[in-house]
């Protein structure tokens, strides 16, 4: 016998399309503030919760108690481990630019090669994945955008190879912060997403220098580059392939290197090549002369609008110069080697922080550490194990404990990759002789940046739990499920919307994973004898949730934040609307072909044996 104290009604107002429309309207409320009305993203989820708390409790009539929660449980998330990998990539990134090695990384990156084409696959593709992996938050798009017009490459080009090139290496963006995002909301593991990511993703990786570089010139000036094109796209996704999946084969789990790790080897495989085996005929600059860096901006169209002047703000402290003479110093092996110091130091610290992950699973529970546990399991009061799921979602043959759903924190203080992140930022502050001045600086900046950031992200995931354990995003996802079989395209374009209107795709991930996860049940439910007939359930929710994380990726050239990011780090501001319609049907197309990728792994074989059981 059941003793929750909320059942879950999936249609409370007896009419199944108002019920759907009330479902919707905190996402909408959502997304009016956030395009509508331009407010900053946080205040913007602040507002959405709110309406999900009402909503949730007089239409639903959830208890405001576990209404309320629901959302710290959410929010919780969104601090441990997301907020604080976040902060703790970005303090890491402070620290190189704070000692001048940035600048050197920089400076070593955009003396590989004169030629544009070449040189927007180095910078705008290879480091820009780095820069996505290593800090995000619109970094890519920022310090790619100011480098190669430094190089000169026309400001309006520059913004839109870097748009177009900061796609598909954005999953594991931040050390992979949208896919933890996407296993919080959607209950899927984390390591499981990466591997189906790893099944997509390494094929949009090769694709899209080409893509890029084709924006700039003629085809045949394209394929004139088409050994650079290869060989900078294949190895960037075979490495994004082997470290999104090495997992799966019995290696410690490390895919929050994938980003970082898949740049530089990227940028390694591609100098080498340019420098021993090939170069081109001749090398190609823009007809046109590039704009200066210094020349006068045009003037804002919207001088009050809180996400650009936010972006711009953002964009200043990411170019922000070294107070470091290093920046000045002559280029030698061993400065370079320096300056690259602080990332091999993170990512061993963050593959010994696999190999503890792995002992975890190993053991199925924590370890024990000088009498700590290395996590910890804390049941959220009053919510745990209340709520019972609304009956539709119930396969038949459910144990009646099996239809109440669980609230546990999982508390990953040592496991989380802000803690190794963290130690690696320690261990470079020692190593680079930071003084305690500077050392107060860069926790001051992190501090600062972030102060947008991570409350998003707390508050999204507060608003996806208050829908989920209501039953909201289930009203949602049966509406969703009429779309039948052709879902599969449709998952990755809902992620594609979620993003653009977001602007991230742990925003998209946070607020559409239940989503997502439902409505595959719906449609597996439906089409496991016919169309859907060579994945499980459990295939099925991996594949259509995956999706909305590697389709949105492709909405992140789009969404309002990049724009502004690209357009004040470009020396353009006024231009966003201009930038907007040059990558608006790159953004569509590219989204469309992820769709298509993922309706073939669910329904033709062999390509369902992509999708990992």
């Amino acid at each position: 016998m059941l003793f929750a104290t909320y059942v879950q009604d999936l249609n409370p107002l007896g009419v199944r399309i108002l019920s759907t429309i009330v479902a919707a309207l905190p996402v909408l409320v959502l997304f009016y503030l956030l395009v509508g009305r331009r407010w900053l993203a946080s205040w913007a989820g602040a507002a959405g919760s709110v309406v999900a708390l009402v909503l949730a409790t007089v239409v639903y009539g959830m208890p405001l108690e576990m209404a309320v929660g629901s959302f710290f449980y959410g929010a919780a998330f969104g601090l441990l481990p997301i907020g604080w990998t976040v902060f703790a990539a970005m303090l890491l990134y402070n620290i190189t630019v704070e000692t001048g090695q940035f600048t050197i990384i920089r400076r070593s990156i955009g003396s590989l090669s004169k030629d544009a084409r070449i040189q927007a696959v180095l910078i705008g593709f290879a480091f820009g994945a780095f820069m996505e992996g290593a800090a995000g938050a619109g970094s890519p798009v920022a310090i790619c955008g100011a480098m190669l017009v430094g190089l000169g490459v026309p400001p309006f080009r520059a913004a839109v190879i870097c748009l177009i090139a900061n796609t598909s290496p954005v999953c594991y963006g931040g050390l992979g912060v949208p896919i933890m995002t996407l296993q919080t909301s959607s209950g899927i593991d984390a390591d499981k997403i990466s591997i189906m990511c790893g099944h997509q993703l390494p094929f949009l990786s090769c694709l899209i220098p080409l893509y890029m570089v084709k924006t700039m010139c003629t085809w045949r000036q394209t394929l004139a580059i088409w050994p650079a094109l290869f060989v900078g796209g294949a190895s960037f996704g075979i490495f994004q392939f082997i470290f999104a999946t090495a997992h799966a084969y019995g290696f410690p789990p490390i895919w929050q290197l994938t980003d970082i790790g898949g740049g530089i080897f990227s940028l390694i495989t591609l100098a080498l090549f340019l420098k021993f085996v090939w170069k081109p005929k001749e090398e190609w600059r823009f007809p046109e002369e590039a704009t200066s860096m210094a020349a006068t901006p045009v003037r804002v169209s919207e001088p009050h609008d809180p996400q650009a002047e936010h972006a711009r703000e953002e964009v200043k402290e990411l170019l922000e110069g070294p107070k470091s003479p290093a920046g000045e110093a002559p280029l030698t092996f061993r400065s370079v080697s320096i300056a690259w110091m602080p990332w091999i130091l993170m990512a061993l610290c963050l593959v010994g922080s696999g190999v503890v992950k792995q002992l975890e699973s190993d053991k199925k529970g924590p370890l024990d550490l000088f009498g700590l546990k290395t996590y910890y399991d804390i049941q959220i009061p009053g919510l745990h194990k209340q709520v019972q799921r609304a009956e539709a979602l119930v396969p038949p043959g459910t144990k009646d404990e099996d239809k109440l759903e669980a609230a546990v924190f999982k508390f990953t203080w040592l496991t989380a990759p802000g803690t190794p992140v963290l130690l690696g930022g320690i261990l470079s502050m020692i190593m680079l002789g930071m003084s305690r001045k500077q050392v107060v600086l860069v926790f001051r900046k992190t501090v600062h940046q972030m102060r947008i950031p991570i409350p998003t992200i707390a508050f999204m995931l507060g608003l996806s739990y208050i829908t989920k354990y209501a039953g909201m995003d289930a009203t949602l996802g049966v509406a969703f499920a009429a779309t039948g079989v052709l879902y599969p395209f449709f998952a990755a374009m809902l992620g594609w919307l979620g993003v653009f209107l977001t602007g991230t795709d742990a925003g998209s991930n946070a607020l559409f994973g239940g989503l997502q996860k439902i409505t595959a049940t719906e449609v597996w439910n439906a089409h496991h004898t016919g169309a859907m007939s060579n994945l499980t359930l459990d295939q099925a929710q991996t594949l259509i949730c995956t999706a909305n994380s590697t389709g949105g990726v492709m909405g992140k050239m789009i969404d309002a934040q990049s724009i502004c990011v690209a357009t004040a780090g470009t020396n353009q501001i006024g231009k966003e609307a201009d930038i907007f319609k040059a990558v608006i049907w790159h953004s569509v197309l590219l989204a469309s072909i992820v769709g298509m990728l993922t309706a073939l792994q669910a329904f033709v074989y062999p390509f369902t044996l992509m999708v990992p059981k």
